[in-house]
């Protein structure tokens, strides 16, 4: 065993936000709550070649944790615990959280991605601290790779990928660089509660603030009922999701498959769209889906609509423990052939989504998002996934990376994968992580209702040379 050493004192216990708290009352055997990321680097040319056990010894000498990666749930064994909330683990033990791996001969992206999926479909334990790393070695041409997966209550994608790129140097000769968990976020210290909080006055702005959020989701809720009745199919509502193959009950099987596009023609064709980036991104998810449910006689008459997670941080928060997300729906635009037609309907479909959040306050945001998508909850019942009309049928995320190429003690960063959470009714997760020029997508996908993932994979990098070529 080996002492946690944190970079600020966590006072008695971090408490959890309501999101935090839905992401543990969602767990379960078959749906597990963590997210992950798969980075894969190349050799110095003259470096040394064993990083993984010099990584090794370097934490059993050194085994400096910061917080969050030293906090545990004050209550294990029930998730839902009413007071639960985050603790410093005295008995941190870096050695369970950090392992080695090793592919089996020859050591290629197949080999790479079966580990990986399944490493991604095995629980976290909440006894300690909701995180692993894996050292993967013996790669094909001496490539090294971390797979890491941490829970979801605990940091955010937004969170976790600023204190990821933290640990890493746009400098090859920079031999130094920390892991990600033995660097602290340079978050703000948890503010004390003041004892003038709790007067008449801090009510009162408390109760102008909570009525301000009130007027805003009610003028959007009253969006929402006017566009369902004037079949204002540009918003998109729960209403006029389509029961798909992919809203099923899943098993914990996970399967993971990569692609990676050049962020050069997602502009060009998001300029000559006039289009978003992330529109351009739904249109490639759209059209690879339609491509593959085609194939399997799957594809639903109404087009697919995704769940679209918002980071509601201002620009230059830097991050901490807890979520700040919010959540819009949008058309994957499926039952359109035409690939220009079809990203014009989803640009319109995110413009009209924004719309509907603007002006809205932080809390606002998150407290609308959760109506819009109380029809998800009913797919935790036991038995009910599958059986009522989903909220959404994929969950498709971008999360922003570093423009430049960058290094972990002269190995250069050449891929990064996110992986996310299928979940029961919703059996489909696609993550889009940017980096050094490319978009790198991350499909994540329960094994036994999607077989062949690889296919959306392959389709993804196919549809976007179409939509290239049609603009």
């Amino acid at each position: 065993m080996h002492e946690s050493v944190g970079d600020r004192r966590v006072s008695d216990r971090a408490s959890l936000n309501t999101l935090d708290r839905s992401f543990l009352a969602s767990e379960s055997r078959d749906v597990m709550m963590h997210v992950g990321s798969l980075l894969r680097f190349s050799p110095p040319k003259d470096g040394p070649r064993d990083l993984g056990e010099k990584l090794r010894e370097e934490l059993l000498n050194d085994p400096i944790v910061h917080s969050p990666w030293n906090l545990r749930l004050a209550h294990p064994d029930m998730l839902s615990h009413p007071l639960q909330s985050w603790t410093e683990d005295p008995n941190f033990d870096i050695e369970y959280h950090v392992r080695r791996s090793a592919l089996a001969s020859p050591g290629d992206e197949r080999e790479l991605g079966i580990l990986v999926s399944r490493l991604h479909g095995q629980p976290l334990d909440f006894h300690r601290p909701p995180w692993e790393a894996h050292f993967i070695e013996g790669l094909e041409n001496g490539d090294f790779a971390i797979y890491t997966k941490v829970h979801h209550a605990l940091i955010d994608g937004y969170t976790g990928m600023r204190m990821l790129i933290r640990s890493f140097s746009t400098d090859p000769d920079d031999k130094h660089t920390p892991l990600f968990f033995s660097r602290g976020p340079k978050e703000r210290e948890p503010r004390a509660p003041r004892e003038e909080e709790a007067t008449y006055d801090a009510l009162l702005r408390v109760l102008r603030e909570q009525a301000s959020v009130t007027k805003a989701i009610s003028r959007a809720l009253g969006n929402v009922i006017r566009a369902v009745r004037m079949h204002d199919h540009e918003l998109v509502t729960p209403f006029d999701v389509p029961r798909s193959v992919l809203n099923q009950k899943i098993t914990r099987s996970r399967r993971f498959a990569t692609q990676q596009v050049p962020i050069a023609t997602v502009k060009r064709v998001a300029t000559a769209a006039s289009a978003t980036v992330n529109d351009v991104v739904l249109a490639i998810c759209g059209a690879s889906l339609r491509r593959f449910l085609l194939e399997n006689g799957d594809l639903p008459p109404k087009p697919l609509v995704a769940m679209v997670p918002v980071n509601i941080r201002p620009k230059d928060d830097p991050g901490g423990s807890g979520n700040a997300v919010g959540a819009i729906l949008a058309t994957l635009g499926t039952d359109i052939e035409d690939p220009v037609a079809r990203l014009a309907a989803i640009a319109a479909s995110t413009r009209r989504a924004k719309e509907q959040l603007s002006g809205m306050s932080k809390n606002a945001i998150m407290q609308y998002s959760a109506i819009v998508l109380t029809p998800m909850m009913l797919s935790f019942i036991p038995g009910a996934a599958g059986r009522f009309r989903p909220a959404f049928n994929i969950v498709v995320s971008n999360v922003p990376g570093p423009e430049m190429p960058l290094y972990f003690r002269g190995w250069r960063l050449e891929q990064m994968y996110p992986l996310s959470i299928p979940f029961h009714g919703y059996g489909l997760n696609i993550t889009v992580q940017s980096y050094a020029g490319n978009l790198g997508f991350g499909f994540t996908g329960c094994r036994d209702t999607l077989p062949h993932l690889q296919r959306l994979a392959v389709y993804s990098e196919e549809v976007l040379a179409e939509l290239d070529a049609a603009l």
